[in-house]
């Protein structure tokens, strides 16, 4: 599916209860575990030695796991439960019949593609080094929303800046709608427009690089 050299393959199967005794999650996060996912396959490990790029300063080992579903999509608790669990980069390939989603952590913030057909999924595994070769990963799988000429770390803040103003204008928007005082709408409706004309700055910007 993803093209990786043999030398990078692992294939083993993770039991969810090993997988528990790692995880300082709530029991809720473990029934969602248990209810959501089939399984967890450790497909394959890119490191020095698998794949012969160079280490990076900041990534040295990049585990790639497969998580077959039992429903269309998962929780994003459970993605973080088992990131956190595991000392190493991940990338997260959720499977569920015919179809791939891909989905990656940087620096707290949690970056998915679409659900796609088997056949038009793929992802380039570029770079150096390791570190390279995730900032890559990151990027693919961010779909733009991240600028690749600004540090990984500038990036993911930006993109938190403007979610937050994203929810800050659906936040206001709704509320316009239940507000009866006609002053107090002018006010709100003075708000948006200042928040969607920063939100319109973030994405001129973003579509310029």
């Amino acid at each position: 599916m993803l093209g990786l050299p043999c030398s990078t393959e692992v294939n083993c199967r993770i039991p969810k209860e090993k997988l528990y005794a790692h995880m300082a999650s709530a029991s809720s996060v473990r029934d969602m575990i248990k209810n959501q996912v089939e399984l967890i396959i450790w497909r394959n490990k890119l490191a020095v030695s698998t794949m012969g790029v160079a280490a990076g300063e900041n990534v040295k080992e990049i585990q790639v796991f497969e998580v077959v579903l039992r429903q269309h999509g998962l929780d994003k608790a459970v993605i973080s439960a088992i990131a956190k669990a595991i000392p190493y980069k991940i990338l997260f390939i959720l499977t569920f019949g015919n179809e791939v989603q891909a989905w990656m952590e940087t620096l707290g913030s949690f970056y998915h593609t679409d659900w796609l057909p088997f056949d038009g999924f793929t992802l380039q595994f570029d770079g150096l080094n390791l570190d390279a070769v995730y900032e890559n990963l990151v990027h693919q799988i961010a779909g733009g929303r991240l600028c690749r000429t600004a540090a990984l770390s500038e990036a993911v803040e930006r993109d938190k800046c403007r979610q937050k103003i994203e929810r800050e204008i659906a936040a206001l928007e709704k509320k316009i709608l239940h507000e009866k005082q006609f002053n107090k709408q002018v006010e709100m409706n003075r708000e948006l427009k200042r928040l969607k004309k920063e939100l319109e700055e973030y994405n001129n910007e973003q579509a310029k690089v």
